[in-house]
């Protein structure tokens, strides 16, 4: 029920049981009040009839008989042993058989000098009566009057107090509505403004008139603000949370206590292999290896677990997980594939770099100990003084490009550009690589296209690419062959490729013939003086100007190597990038 309806519903029903108890005591206080006026009424008549009441006992009956014909009561003469002398509604005749009435309540009084009053059933005349006694005449005389005469005036004024109550129902009824309908509307309008807070809607607070309830409208006004700037606090806090773990490299996933993904970041999405939008599973069935799903068992049982490593499509995974307080958990999904590649880098090339200075290490100490003990003659000194000479070249040149790559890869060294003659550089570069025997033994040939001519680059690192490209192609041209050099504009640069007709190289080593110790033939080039860090060398320092490297080959017909370098703006030319100098030249 509504606020008004209970509103009217309590006021008639306050009003209704107000007009009960209203009616019940008026009633009660007028039938008291007329019975009152009655007796002494009746008291009047009967010290009236005692006084007109004849000395002649023989005519008391017709005067009683008389006097009841006038005012319609019942008139009694009792005498003092209790003995009905006359009555207004018995014979004469009939008298002797009525009831001594020496034990009625009024008529004792009446014998006692008082006046007696009594109500109750006549077993005379057989309705319920009132009697008052007063001394008199022989004994006692006593008036009786039905008590239904005074029903009348107690109904008329029941009727007159129904019909005033109906009337203050009416209008108790429509008051209490227009006063239910002036608090309802604003308490109706301050739970629409409750439920528009509650949906995040601007509310709408009403203006009652009344103190209570403008008290209650600027509470909830108030309490609106604070839910509003607690709400902003809380949206600035998840935002900032979810800017967090979505630019964590880590993958985090949230679930509820059943398992239900219920946030996953772009970094887990891209680990397991789902794009942005798309629907995960629950725990169980997301991953497919049993580690990991152990690992989702156990912390789902409340367990947390660290640092457990698993393979999930080929890439290692580092999980660490934790229950919730609320039952939920969360995964911190780490990609350790990368680090245990550059571990497996770096053991390799440890491993590299030890067996690169063992060789040159161990052909000077044998030859240094053979000059120590043996004191061979000049000429097998000298011999081996150039060998000692040249394995110290060869750790030096070693030495010279790792220290090399480490600048480049720190960041230590940055290109700076200028204007470089591609021709005269290669034609530069070309006259120096290699020993004068090998410069008989394979040719040099440089080729620059129209529009190819200059490139914006540094120059001591475009030298140094050369340097390195022709001394690997010159170690694996045969005899008689040419190496060409070539540069020709290409893609929105200048691609410089150098050649060679050596016996090639297999598809599968292609795209790792830039890793630094990496070799295709293992059996050749350690032998052949190279450090195996040219390549490597040269892709840094192309890639530090924006570039690229690739390699093309087939078995038996050569190996060309391609450096692309893209264009510069002419007002970048002379800027240098870092304060760090040129690579060094091996």
């Amino acid at each position: 029920m509504r606020f008004a309806g209970r509103m009217v519903a309590g006021t008639v029903a306050i009003l209704l049981v107000t007009i009960s108890v209203l009616v019940i005591i008026t009633e009660l206080s007028l039938r008291r009040d007329l019975k009152d006026d009655f007796a002494t009424a009746l008291q009047r008549e009967a010290l009236l009839i005692r006084e007109a009441l004849p000395p002649d006992s023989l005519q008391w009956n017709l005067v009683v008989h008389e006097l009841a014909l006038q005012n319609g009561h019942r008139i009694t003469v009792i005498d003092r042993t209790g003995r009905v002398r006359a009555d207004s509604d018995v014979p004469t005749d009939q008298l002797p058989g009525l009831e001594n009435h020496l034990g009625r309540v009024e008529v004792r009084a009446a014998l006692a000098g008082k006046v007696g009053r009594s109500e109750r059933q006549s077993a005379s005349v057989g309705r319920a009566l009132l009697y008052v006694a007063v001394p008199g005449g022989p004994g006692v005389i006593r008036v009786a009057a039905g008590l239904d005469q005074l029903n009348l005036p107690v109904h008329r004024a029941q009727r007159a107090v129904l019909a005033a109550a109906i009337l203050a129902i009416l209008l108790g009824s429509a008051l209490a509505f227009v006063a239910g309908r002036s608090i309802a509307q604003p308490l109706t309008q301050i739970a629409g403004a409750a439920r528009a807070i509650s949906a995040g809607n601007i509310p709408r607070f009403p203006r009652s008139g009344i103190p209570d309830i403008d008290a209650l409208v600027r509470a909830l006004r108030e309490m609106n603000l604070t839910l509003q700037d607690r709400f902003e606090a809380l949206r600035r806090d998840q935002a900032e949370i979810g800017a967090l773990v979505e630019s964590m490299v880590e993958g985090v996933i949230g679930a509820d206590e059943r398992g239900r993904i219920i946030t996953a970041n772009q970094a887990a999405r891209q680990l397991l292999g789902y794009d942005t939008d798309a629907p995960m599973p629950d725990l169980l069935h997301l991953f497919r290896s049993k580690a990991a799903r152990e690992v989702v068992t156990a912390v789902l049982g409340g367990n947390p677990v660290n640092g457990a490593e698993i393979e999930l499509d080929g890439s290692s995974l580092l999980v660490n997980a934790r229950p919730l307080p609320n039952g939920g958990v969360v995964l911190v999904l780490l990609d350790m594939t990368e680090m245990r590649r550059l571990e497996l880098v770096r053991r390799d090339f440890v491993a590299n770099v030890s067996h690169e200075l063992k060789t040159p290490l161990t052909s000077i100490s044998g030859y240094a100990e053979t000059l120590t003990s043996e004191h061979p003659d000049p000429e097998t000194s000298a011999q081996f003084l150039q060998v000692i000479l040249s394995n110290a070249r060869r750790m030096q040149r070693l030495v010279d490009s790792l220290l090399d790559l480490s600048r480049i890869e720190s960041g230590r060294w940055q290109p700076r550009i200028e204007s470089v003659d591609i021709g005269a550089v290669a034609r530069e570069v070309a006259a120096v690589v290699g020993d004068p025997a090998a410069r008989q033994r394979v040719r040099f040939g440089v080729e620059v296209a129209a529009g190819a001519e200059s490139l914006q680059a540094d120059p001591d690192a475009v030298r140094q690419i050369l340097t390195n490209l022709f001394d690997n192609a010159l170690r694996y041209a045969p005899d008689g062959s040419t190496v060409r050099c070539k540069a020709r504009p290409a893609d929105g640069g200048i691609v410089i490729s150098v050649s060679d007709m050596g016996k090639g190289i297999a598809h599968e080593h292609l795209p790792r013939v830039f890793e630094r110790f990496y070799r295709a033939d293992p059996s050749r080039a350690r032998d052949e003086g190279g450090t195996g860090l040219g390549l490597a060398i040269v892709k840094h320092l192309v890639e530090a100007h924006d570039g690229r490297v690739w390699a093309e080959s087939e078995r038996g017909q050569g190996t060309t190597v391609y450096a692309w370098f893209p264009l510069v703006e002419s007002s970048k030319v002379g800027e240098p990038r870092s304060q760090g100098g040129p690579p060094v030249t091996t």
